[in-house]
């Protein structure tokens, strides 16, 4: 039998180990912990505990399994949470109380409990690999597919109904003359991705209902997007945003290495929020995955793969899923702890070599698809990066630039003057902006053009900050005035969210669009005032810039946008004050 030899840290060396294969599951100590192998030399096996290796001593077995790590894919995945190797938390605390006592081995799924399995097929039917053999109300809001697992073809001989545990057989499918029984569930190793038939164009926008998000910096359903941001500057709250308000049908949320009070704030906020769009609870159509920064750093790094096969196998069931990863900078912390104590060759800053090929190969698991069963579904995918001291050149932040498309860069400096969300408009930048234009000229046609005339003033105004505040603003001409009145307005009026107001937490893409032409219909009509010799302040303080303002909060005043620019139309028409 295999036994410990050495032990640094989470990593355990293994001797006497022969026939096992890298990533396989072990069990190691007298308590069995969780291990997985990550290096293997001769007959030693160097493992990655996930669990305190506290009091383990040389010489203690090292049970092997034959297995990689896996996860049960099937019904109870939502509305539960999970720790980074997918252990129910509510199950780990039945065992354990209120601290995780190790060696505690609990499955992801209940396997007492029974759902109610209706079948979509019958017996002589010649099914395809990925295929629906029937649904499970898993929620009052999401019915689950039990698909045939990949791999697997043939015709139905026989199908069973009604209430039945995950680990019944509800359909049974011959192959030649090999028998396969079909269960509620299917196991999948979490560091492979699930396979689908054909990736799909990012020409859909995943809609958040963020005002800067939607308009500037766009994400495409099945695409990627990375926030960075220092601390404090509202990466949670924007993915917490992100998660109640986009366009998904399934969120999965990873709380990677995140401080346990603030992983302990979503764990007691996420059951409380409600679905704005079935007012149910939001957890109906949620899986939490939760590894806080004082839990074991190597489930730490699994934690990623966990979630992202939970998303996977959502989107092979026609779902389009929003994975929040908060945040990827722990889980790559993760991976340089565990690599120092391999002893392998360090790159930047310290990390190992392979970092842009581990998150290269996290990100590609994105994407909308065609599945095996002939569904569509998507996993987009939201990466929190934080990076020490806000400082972006940092080898994680550079590294996943490079891989994702869509920069949505958070900023101190305007999380300090209470600007919300704090995304930098700069700095920050969509790929996905020419793909998503034809969905957005669908809204309205000049849609897009006023997003570049929006951002082409916002761009203006930066530099004329410059300017102003070396020289003051009375010492510019009357038309640079307005531009800094207008993106006054774009900024305090449109980029700023309230995300606890019951109306501006969410804005629609009809509703945006309403807003930004009215705003820069005024800027055009005072741009005509100005050129017959108006000044700026007499403008600037016209009444229809309160109902301008009042927009985002006043769903009538939308209704009645076009009555706003008439107002616009009368009022700035009326200005007749000539400079002398």
């Amino acid at each position: 039998m295999a036994k410990i030899s050495k032990i640094s840290g989470p990593v355990v060396v293994a001797k006497e180990i022969r026939g096992a294969k890298m990533y396989d599951v072990v069990r190691v100590g007298e308590e069995k912990l969780i291990g997985e192998i990550i290096q293997l030399r001769r007959d030693k096996a160097t493992i990655q505990v996930y669990e305190d290796t506290t009091g383990l001593r040389p010489g203690e077995p090292v049970y092997e399994t034959g297995k990689p790590l896996s996860i049960q894919l099937g019904p109870g995945l939502l509305n539960n949470m999970f720790d980074g190797i997918a252990r129910p938390l509510d199950k780990i605390a039945e065992k354990s109380g209120d601290f995780i006592a190790r060696g505690i081995d609990v499955p992801a799924l209940d396997m007492k409990k029974k759902w109610e399995f209706k079948p979509t097929v019958k017996r002589g039917d010649k099914l395809s690999e990925g295929s629906v053999v029937g649904i499970v109300n898993e929620t009052k809001v999401i019915k689950h597919k039990i698909l045939l697992p990949p791999g697997i073809s043939g015709e139905v001989i026989e199908v069973n109904d009604g209430k039945m545990t995950v680990n019944d057989t509800a359909v049974v499918v011959r192959s030649g003359k090999k028998e396969f029984k079909i269960k509620l569930f299917q196991e999948w190793p979490v560091r492979s991705a699930r396979p689908y038939k054909e990736k799909k164009f990012p020409n859909i926008p995943l809609v958040t209902g963020q005002r800067i998000l939607d308009t500037f910096f766009p994400v495409a359903k099945g695409g990627t997007a990375a926030i960075p941001g220092p601390f404090g500057s509202g990466k949670t709250i924007t993915q917490h945003q992100l998660a109640k308000w986009s366009d998904a049908d399934i969120v999965v949320y990873i709380g990677c290495g995140e401080r346990g009070n603030e992983m302990t704030e979503v764990l007691e906020e996420f059951p409380r929020l409600k679905d704005p769009k079935t007012g149910k609870p939001l957890m109906e159509r949620t899986s939490l995955i939760a590894n806080t920064s004082n839990m074991p750093v190597a489930a730490r790094e699994a934690s990623v793969y966990t979630g992202i096969t939970i998303a996977e196998y959502y989107r092979d069931q026609g779902y389009d899923v929003a994975l929040m990863a908060d945040s990827t900078s722990r889980w790559a912390e993760a991976m340089r702890e565990i690599s120092s104590r391999l002893e392998e060759m360090p790159g930047e800053e310290g990390y190992p070599a392979y970092l842009a090929s581990k998150l290269a190969a996290f990100y590609e698991r994105a994407g909308r698809v065609k599945t095996l069963g002939g569904n569509e579904g998507s996993v987009s995918v939201i990466g929190a990066v934080s990076p020490p001291g806000g400082d972006f050149s940092e080898p994680v932040t550079q590294n996943t630039l490079r891989i994702t498309k869509v920069f949505w860069a958070l900023d101190s400096s305007l999380a300090y003057r209470r600007h919300f969300p704090a995304i930098n408009w700069l700095t920050s930048y969509s790929l996905y902006e020419g793909y998503l234009e034809d969905y957005f000229k669908k809204i309205a046609q000049d849609f897009p053009d006023l997003k570049r005339e929006a951002m082409e003033l916002l761009q203006k105004e930066a530099e004329l900050r410059e300017i102003v505040q070396l020289v003051g603003p009375d010492a510019l001409p009357e038309e640079e005035k307005l531009i800094l009145e207008t993106t006054k307005s774009i900024r305090e009026d449109y980029l700023q969210q309230n995300a606890f107001h019951d109306v501006d937490s969410y804005c629609s893409l009809e509703k945006q669009y309403e807003m930004l032409k009215t705003i820069l219909h005024f800027h055009r009509r005072a741009k005509e005032a100005v050129a017959r010799g108006v000044k700026v302040a007499k403008i600037a303080v016209l009444p229809v810039r309160e109902r301008i303002a009042r927009m985002k909060y006043d769903a009538n005043l939308v209704k009645n946008a076009e009555g706003i620019r008439k107002e616009i139309d009368k009022e700035i028409g009326n200005l007749t004050e000539v400079v002398e």
